[in-house]
């Protein structure tokens, strides 16, 4: 689930920039407004019209992997991740967007990092963690 959401959510950017679309759904895990596993993040909402939590899942395409080579290196990132390497891109982020949208909730959270074309965010402290 994380490889496929790397792939789909991610492709096109630098490590860097999978690295913290990869932290932003391990910090959702270990959050407890959010399903207890990858696959509960990543699928969440899955299916509900404007409830995807993750565009690619409610896109109306198939997920079709077409890229082997981009696929290996998002495995690889996710395996590392997994596997766990250090979170210390997005500060803890459980949010992020592109730069070409800006959606309502970013003014609400405080944003932690920008890197490529994502800007991350984290919910406000009011909220634990598991």
């Amino acid at each position: 689930c994380l490889s496929e959401a790397l792939y789909f959510e991610a492709r096109g950017e630098t490590v860097e920039g999978m690295v913290g679309v990869a932290e932003v759904i391990l910090n959702r895990v270990d959050h407890v407004r959010y399903p207890d596993t990858v696959c509960g993040v990543v699928n969440q909402g899955t299916g509900r019209k404007h409830r995807c939590q993750f565009s690619y899942t409610c896109d109306g395409k198939a997920e079709t992997i077409t890229e082997e080579r981009a696929y290996d290196r998002v495995g690889k990132i996710a395996r590392a991740m997994l596997d766990g390497t250090p979170r210390q891109l997005t500060e803890g982020a459980t949010h992020y967007h592109t730069n070409a949208v800006a959606p309502r909730w970013s003014t609400r959270f405080e944003r932690t990092a920008s890197i490529g074309v994502h800007h991350f965010y984290r919910m406000p402290m009011t909220t634990a963690q598991r």
